[in-house]
């Protein structure tokens, strides 16, 4: 249901609900996102393609991320603006946004024309389903870019030009000077250049078709600059959207709410938060919001005295990059024949949480799976271990994160050294030390002379925050060139209808438009790859040493290799396939399945080599559940 309309340059501006709260108290003060209508049209009908240019009006929708697809799947399926530190200029820029604008014009080309295809329709109805598919509040930014665009995409692909041919014609796409013609699909047999001359004749001699303007970006609008602003907080700071006492908890699920750390249960009181030690024993309210509150009747004690007490209880932090932060993007945005409503019902949570999925992560996961596998975490087999460590979690990842980000990341951390319980945190930036999107990849890696200056000084800011008794894991890096061996030769999600894309030309593109995720991996060339994990083992290396010989007043220090050889071993003995562990999108992320299989491993690790960092198991569990039953949910 859309209400709260006004107009601004023509376009009928509706309040959107997605970030508001159901209660009325939380809708009156929390911000709320909008998305443009053009006027006298309902959501869900049918698109008419007008002929006049949209002039300065308009909205580029902007996703601040690390990851190619993070950024195309933005401009693909209309992201709310979510601006950064790098955000780019407001128009359609060049250079690296080129890049990523380039990416997301022909997933989404090749989506229409496959739509096409695979209903028989017309290219226009094959938009207008595609528009339909997407949520109710989110078809308006969907029906602008049909306006724009739409008739010049139906034009040639009706005279079978490809997504590479028709984004280069249409200048989403770009050629810098002396640079090749990146494209994604086999070139075209008079030759891409010939091909792209030929389009752009087309578009500029047809009689039916309006000019292209470039939206601008969506946040230069008036009504819209007190949200980005505060969005542009979340992803600077990585705390939460909304967050009424600011104590860095939340009883909001994205933005960094509690998807990424444990549920708030008091959002006016700032000594109320998850994590902490009790108050007075919690006898009169939930402090640490662990569920387990109140005096026990028959002898007066209070629950959580009489059950927690003496327990070991601890919490989980993860400090990582975007494999911690779970990063997904569904198959299924992009298999047409998989393809429906139904299919985008998660897109806006997808996009408030930057396309992570932190609920069903390996480390902080408390949620069942609905990516496909299952959720097993660090944080669930802590909470059955010691009931009374229920929500206590915090997932402090992003998008390329790395060594050298990290340090700035985790002023993020929540945790009070005098009044909060001990914490595992577990410091994993598997990748992007080694990865990066430059030709000369090997210039742009971590150093290990840097990376021992980086995670020191990480580790000494964490000396200052964690209370006495706490751990640290740090995790080594992975060995990346198991994503060429497994999947170089498969067929991509988008080529899978028509066997013409395999994930060797995903990656090849990528690498062309300087935006892949890991030059050094996702490359044909062998002695690159070799290199690249000869500098991940280097940099592992540090940290193992790390571990062996540095001492630190509040907490111990262990280190562990990331266990992807065991996670594909155990996978194999289960009757799966290698490629299954990775994400089948950006082919570069462990998926849900390689998380649920790394938690198993790691918890053996260290229940048999490190047990004190997971604490006692609590002999009150099942009272507990007895008595509180789910403690509260998540």
């Amino acid at each position: 249901m859309l209400s709260g309309s006004s107009s601004y340059c023509g376009f009928k501006v509706i309040s959107h609900p997605l970030l508001a709260q159901e209660k009325q108290e939380h809708q009156a003060r929390a911000a709320q996102a909008t998305l443009f209508v053009p006027p006298g049209r309902q959501v869900g009908k049918s698109c008419k393609w007008g002929r006049g240019a949209m002039g300065g009006c308009g909205g580029q929708p902007e996703l601040q991320g690390h990851s190619p697809l993070t950024m195309a799947m933005g401009r693909v399926w209309g992201a709310p603006c979510i601006p950064g530190e790098d955000s780019p200029p407001p128009l359609l820029p060049s250079g690296l946004y080129k890049g990523h604008t380039c990416v997301g014009c022909v997933l989404v080309v090749s989506v229409i024309e496959q739509l096409a295809q695979w209903h028989n329709s017309t290219v226009k109805a094959a938009v207008e389903r595609l528009c339909n598919y997407i949520p109710e509040k989110l078809q308006g930014f969907c029906y602008i870019l049909a306006e724009l665009y739409g008739p010049h995409i139906a034009e040639l692909i009706d005279r079978e030009m490809n997504a590479d041919v028709v984004c280069h014609s249409l200048r989403l796409c770009k050629q810098d000077p002396g640079q090749p013609l990146c494209h994604l699909y086999p070139p075209p047999k008079v030759g891409l250049s010939t091909a792209i001359w030929k389009a752009k004749r087309i578009l500029k001699t047809s009689k039916d078709l309006k000019s292209t303007t470039r939206f601008s970006n969506l946040c230069a609008f008036p009504l819209l600059a007190n949200l980005c602003e505060k969005i542009k907080y979340v992803i600077r700071n990585k705390l939460p959207f909304e967050d009424f006492d600011g104590d860095k908890f939340s009883t909001f699920p994205t933005l960094r709410g509690y998807h990424w750390r444990g549920r708030d249960c008091d959002d006016r009181n700032t000594t109320v938060y998850p994590g902490r030690r009790p108050d007075n024993w919690d006898v009169k309210s939930d402090s640490n919001c662990n569920g387990i509150w109140g005096v026990d009747p028959k002898d007066g004690i209070p629950y959580e005295e009489k059950f927690c007490k003496g327990a070991d209880s601890r919490g989980v932090v993860l400090l990582g990059d975007s494999a911690g932060a779970h990063f997904h993007i569904p198959p299924e945005w992009m298999t047409v024949t998989q393809m429906s409503a139904k299919s985008f019902a998660n897109l806006p949570m997808a996009f408030t949480d930057e396309l992570d999925w932190p609920q069903f992560s390996e480390i902080t996961g408390f949620l069942n799976s609905t990516i496909g596998g299952w959720t097993d975490s660090l944080y669930l087999r802590l909470r059955r271990r010691n009931r009374c460590n229920h929500r206590d979690l915090q997932n402090i990842s992003q998008n390329g994160g790395s060594s050298r980000n990290l340090l700035n990341l985790m002023k993020s951390l929540a945790r009070n050294q005098l009044l909060d319980n001990p914490a595992i945190v577990i410091y994993a930036t598997i990748g992007n030390d080694v990865c990066n999107r430059n030709h000369d990849t090997l210039a742009h890696m971590t150093t290990p002379k840097e990376m021992l200056s980086n995670v020191m000084q990480a580790l000494r800011y964490l000396d200052s925050q964690l209370p006495n008794g706490s751990h640290v894991i740090l995790t080594g890096l992975v060995d990346g060139r198991f994503l060429w061996d497994n999947l170089h030769d498969r067929y991509h999600p988008l080529g899978q209808m028509n066997r013409d894309i395999t994930y060797s030309q995903l990656y090849s593109f990528l690498n062309c438009l300087e935006v892949s995720p890991c030059n050094g991996w996702l490359t044909p060339n062998e002695t690159l790859r070799n290199l690249t994990s000869e500098r991940a083992l280097q940099l592992s290396d540090v940290l193992k040493e790390i571990a062996r010989s540095e001492k630190f007043a509040n907490f111990d220090v262990f280190y562990m290799d990331f266990p992807l050889r065991q996670t594909a071993e155990e996978w194999r003995k289960m009757g799966g396939k290698p490629w299954q562990l990775i994400e089948p999108v950006d082919g570069f992320h462990p998926s849900q399945i390689a998380a649920a299989l790394g938690t198993s491993i790691t918890w053996q690790k260290a229940l048999h080599e490190w047990p004190q960092v997971l604490g006692k198991e609590n002999p009150f569990n099942d009272q507990i559940e007895a008595i509180f039953k789910d403690q509260g949910g998540h």
